[in-house]
């Protein structure tokens, strides 16, 4: 609604400015008229005009030369007044009135007045200037009818004279007037449609010129900032002093300065992935019906970088005609992401792996396959309940960290080891000696000391594909446990610990 209004007030401001550049010119027209007084008194004295009287040509100069005077005067006050063209209108009309009833007879001039309306490209005024001129045309021709009757050799009658003159003057004004109509209605739509294109356009430009004042300063935010203006094929660097444009040949160019050279530093294994993702020439596709596309890539100097391209402006149909490319380093972003996997990935009594990473690794195997080498350890503390209730969670928790620590000291660069549970662990092996591994993992926890314990115990069991050629992941694991239940069962018989109490 707004907008509307923003435009019906432009077309309202033309057609004011309008109307004061025609009352000036009518004005000027108004005074030329004064001649026509003494160019009238010059054809009385050459035995031109023989109805016309000297008197006559002294009052025509007098009327114009007030009229013209006061429409002066209204003009310097009212310059853009719609009074102020009606009286011009109107002192047009009563000159053509006297010198009609004083026998001068210029036709056309009836019709100029209307037609000299048009220039307002305002109805209102087209329609008092059409009324007008009719009205006072029906009266002069019926006022003069007497005298043109007496003097014409065709008419018997005044009456006669009058209904052949006006009959004809009516068809020409209808013709007149409808000619017009159709001139200022055309006139008046391609106005408001100019005025509504310019309101849409200068809409256009501000928000692109806001857009672009907000891109100039987002370019201190980023380490490169690249305008792709695809009109003109061009590229210019906003980070730079002088903010050159350079011409961009899509026939044979792929990508622009700017990524030929961040192109120079970007690590081996993701550059065939950075140069399709910075193609110039599927830009626009890709970019299409969408405000941002971005990929991460490794520099090999400065560490993780993001590069985006953003829609600064477009076509109708969602088309990229300005675009800007950018680059950010988020080296410190991408330690903090990985720290967060991290963190969700490790149990945070023991820092081991938890049970979530555990599944996305068994989850990876599933996917690619085992080696020939693979184990899976199934472990479990014993007696960790007794402790709990016997010493307290502090001994039970240092027990757990006391197990967690044997573990990972024997499979460093063997395997990988997780905490799946309160006194669970499940290691993930690449070795030919398993039963060497569970042997030398009994030994260390049997040398372990703590501070509120001094004994440590763990049933081990696994499960080796080399063993088992046919089983899966999920076989072994299900192996491994029934392993480690069944190392579990040997220690409570051992020593006489009733596994229910």
């Amino acid at each position: 609604m707004d907008k509307n209004i923003n435009t019906v007030n432009k077309y309202g401001d033309f057609i004011v400015n309008n109307r004061k550049r025609v009352n000036y010119y009518l004005n000027m027209v108004l005074w030329v008229f004064v001649a026509t007084g003494p160019a009238l008194y010059a054809g009385v004295a050459a035995g031109i005009f023989h109805s016309v009287t000297y008197s006559t040509c002294i009052w025509i100069t007098v009327a114009i030369i007030a009229l013209s005077a006061i429409h002066l005067l209204l003009r310097k006050k009212f310059p853009g007044s719609l009074i102020n063209s009606i009286f011009a209108i109107t002192a047009l009309e009563l000159l053509l009135v006297y010198m009609s009833f004083s026998h001068i007879r210029i036709y056309i001039t009836w019709f100029l007045v209307p037609m000299l309306s048009l220039l307002y490209c305002d109805k209102r005024i087209y329609y008092y200037a059409s009324a007008l001129n009719y009205v006072l045309m029906f009266i002069t021709t019926w006022m003069v009818a007497p005298y043109y009757a007496e003097i014409g050799l065709n008419y018997d009658t005044p009456f006669v004279y009058f209904i052949d003159t006006i009959s004809g003057l009516t068809i020409e004004t209808i013709i007149m007037f409808s000619s017009g109509l159709i001139i200022v209605s055309l006139t008046t739509h391609y106005f408001k449609e100019l005025f509504n294109q310019y309101r849409v356009i200068n809409e256009h430009e501000a928000t692109l010129k806001e857009k672009m004042s907000i891109l100039y300063s987002m370019a201190e935010i980023y380490d490169n900032v690249n305008l792709l203006d695809f009109t003109d094929s061009t590229e210019t660097s906003l980070r730079s002093e002088k903010q050159e444009k350079h011409k961009i040949d899509m026939k044979k160019q792929t990508h622009t300065l700017m990524v030929q050279r961040l192109k120079e530093t970007v690590a081996a294994d993701q550059l065939e992935e950075f140069l399709a993702f910075t193609n110039i020439k599927t830009v626009r596709t890709r970019l299409s019906q969408r405000k941002i596309i971005s990929a991460d890539f490794l520099d090999s100097v400065s560490g993780w970088f993001r590069a985006q391209y953003i829609t600064v402006d477009s076509t109708l149909d969602g088309i990229p005609n300005i675009v800007i490319y950018v680059t950010r380093n988020i080296n410190e972003e991408k330690k903090r992401e990985e720290h967060l996997v991290e963190i969700s990935r490790t149990d945070e009594m023991t820092g081991l792996y938890n049970r979530r990473c555990y599944e996305e690794d068994l989850a990876g195997y599933r996917s690619s396959g085992l080696d020939d080498g693979f184990v899976l350890f199934s472990i479990d503390v014993n007696g960790l309940k007794v402790v709990n209730d016997t010493k307290g969670h502090a001994a039970g928790d240092e027990l757990i960290k006391g197990a967690a620590e044997c573990i990972v000291s024997l499979f460093k660069g063997a395997g990988k080891v997780y905490r799946v549970g309160g006194d669970e662990f499940m290691v993930i092996a690449h070795l030919s000696e398993p039963e060497e591994m569970r042997r030398k993992l009994k030994d260390m926890s049997a040398e372990w000391k703590g501070v509120y314990i001094d004994r440590l115990s763990m049933s081990v069991g696994f499960a080796a594909l080399r063993d088992n050629p046919k089983a899966t992941i999920d076989d072994l694991e299900h192996l491994s446990d029934a392993d480690m239940y069944a190392e579990k069962d040997r220690y409570y018989k051992e020593n006489g610990i009733e596994r229910r109490r």
